[in-house]
């Protein structure tokens, strides 16, 4: 009887164990909003709901991007980040996006520090717009 107690102790330890690891894996978005007129941003929201993550990263990787570098002409409203996956499930780096509102409040448009300009369609907009901060896009 003491052996099957131990057996299960044990067992119920490495289920505890094991899910402790997989939290590690779980990707999350950073973003940091823009503070008053200067460019110093601070902490605004962490996104750590896979879907939303997931969809995110969608809308992201599969944007239009075009390979030139632009110089907007106020600082951006935001930033974010997340961990870049390699080909092979890997993480590799932190992939950094600048975000702006568009004049007419209905598109975002981003920069990465790799020279890289989007702006996106109102639909994708929208959507990434209320994942990383919570809120509906204006009109």
């Amino acid at each position: 009887m003491k052996k099957m107690l131990l057996f299960f102790s044990l067992l119920g330890v490495l289920f505890v164990a094991s899910g402790c690891l997989n939290e590690g894996d779980a990707q999350k978005i950073t973003v940091q909003k823009r503070t008053g007129e200067e460019n110093i941003f601070e902490d605004f929201k962490e996104v750590t709901q896979k879907k939303q993550v997931e969809e995110a990263i969608d809308i992201v990787k599969n944007a239009n991007w075009e390979n030139v570098k632009v110089e907007m002409a106020r600082y951006a409203d935001y930033q974010f980040q997340f961990p870049a996956k390699n080909s092979d499930g890997s993480e590799d780096k932190i992939a950094s996006y600048l975000l702006w509102i568009s004049p007419n409040g209905e598109n975002l448009e981003m920069v990465t520090d790799s020279d890289k300009y989007v702006t996106l369609t109102k639909q994708d907009s929208a959507a990434l717009y209320e994942i990383l901060t919570g809120e509906t896009l204006m009109k």
